[in-house]
């Protein structure tokens, strides 16, 4: 198990060779050897969660973890002015949970104490839960195709290999059988999985955890994984036990970039766009609380443009609320929502989001639209669209929404449906 040197910044934040970071217990500096490793695997797999600047790089949009080599550098959210790492990580992983990215539905899931655990630390218990449900219940066997040499003579004899193979050791047998062992690619997967977190897991209280399963496990070939043998599982009522753990498996594997060259500044990164998550976030919000009447959509689209040759173009706003219809042959009005992960404070929101809400109004025939945002308070501003040909206001309207951040991620999300619920009926 490797030390666990810890840091933690901002999205948007720069990080530069040298900085030193104060975690209480020690001091860890961000060194060369951590951003060249970064450098290098820039761009490779997805691998874009950050820009290069003159000597460091700056973080963009998405947040989570980092791993290089022995550092974990740990990237929170932030919309306000407040330094307190305990409530965006907390905020970031009741997010998280609320859209269903912590949803574990084996048996073997509970409520973890997410207090001072980091998201990698989550993802390597919840494997680890998933992992000893399965050998408790007992991993999953198959029959698969061996042939070689034996002593006894079982299954096919292959006579021409016999021969070849065989000629001055007559005791030998050159067979074909069947055997029926753990050896099949979910458990290759699984096995894989726990060998890489015994290589990069720095959490002590995990490490026993890692020993005893693979105490456990059965020993397995190493294989090679990619994104291609995963979208080949297919489950059946044995195997679909499985599912979950091989999930977290999926993003594991395919998110670590091993260091081939020196051996010591592997990279892993869970990261995840915070743009998307305060979409679901807020979407899954107002599903939970609507009205029998309401229809809400994510992401519905429409096309806009078609050219004479190639692929059309679409519009995709994130929200539309829709009243069910009373009357036959009435035409329902659409209530849309784009929301935006940043702090607009006092400003106006920009050009292009606001073009984006006009064109909105016409293809999704709305009554409003609005742009939703976090920010330190509630607050509703409501704008109309000027005329094109008089510069009058005209009937379109456009609302800015700033929703407060709260402490309890559950009262967030009924005063997320409150304020927004309450601009469609007073705006």
């Amino acid at each position: 198990m490797r030390a666990n040197k810890t840091i933690t910044v901002y999205e948007h934040d720069r990080l530069k060779v040298g900085m030193v970071f104060d975690t209480g217990n020690r001091k860890v500096e961000f060194k060369q050897s951590h951003l060249q490793a970064l450098e290098k695997h820039y761009g490779n797999g997805g691998l874009n969660y950050y820009q290069l600047i003159n000597k460091g790089i700056k973080f963009n949009q998405f947040v989570g973890v980092l791993q290089v080599g022995e550092l974990t550098i740990e990237v929170l959210p932030k919309v306000d002015k407040t330094h307190d790492e305990n409530r965006w990580r907390t905020l970031l992983i009741g997010m998280l949970k609320t859209v269903g990215t912590f949803n574990i539905q084996a048996p073997s899931s509970a409520a973890l104490n997410t207090k001072n655990n980091f998201i990698l630390d989550l993802y390597f218990a919840l494997f680890l839960k998933e992992v000893a449900y399965l050998v408790n219940l007992g991993l999953v066997k198959k029959y698969t195709k061996t042939e070689g040499q034996s002593l006894a003579l079982k299954g096919a004899l292959q006579f021409g290999q016999h021969i070849s193979k065989n000629l001055v050791h007559q005791e030998r047998f050159f067979v074909r059988y069947s055997k029926y062992s753990y050896q099949q690619p979910l458990n290759q997967i699984l096995f894989k999985t726990l060998k890489l977190l015994k290589r990069i897991n720095s959490n002590a209280a995990l490490h026993s955890r890692i020993g005893s399963l693979l105490l456990h496990f059965p020993e397995l070939p190493d294989i090679t994984v990619r994104e291609a043998d995963f979208e080949k599982i297919i489950y059946n009522r044995k195997t679909t036990v499985y599912k979950d753990a091989i999930e977290i498996s999926r993003l594991l594997l395919l998110n670590y970039h091993p260091d081939v060259s020196a051996g010591k500044n592997h990279i892993l990164a869970i990261m995840f766009d915070m743009n998307a998550l305060w979409e679901r976030f807020v979407y899954i919000s107002l599903r939970k609380n609507r009205a029998q009447y309401q229809n809400i959509t994510a992401q519905a689209h429409k096309y806009f443009w078609r050219p004479k040759k190639g692929n059309r173009s679409s519009i995709r706003p994130d929200i539309v609320i829709k009243n069910k219809v009373s009357s036959v042959g009435e035409k329902p009005k659409a209530i849309v929502f784009d929301t935006k992960w940043k702090n607009i404070q006092s400003s106006n929101p920009s050009s292009h989001d606001l073009r984006q809400m006009y064109v909105y109004h016409d293809y999704f025939n709305a009554e409003k639209v609005a742009l939703v945002y976090p920010g330190e308070i509630n607050q509703q501003i409501s704008g109309q669209y000027l005329n094109k040909i008089n510069g009058q206001e005209s009937n379109k309207t456009c609302g800015i929404i700033t929703i407060g951040i709260h402490e309890n991620v559950k009262v967030w999300q009924d005063e997320i449906y409150k304020q927004l619920n309450g601009w469609i009926v007073n705006a």
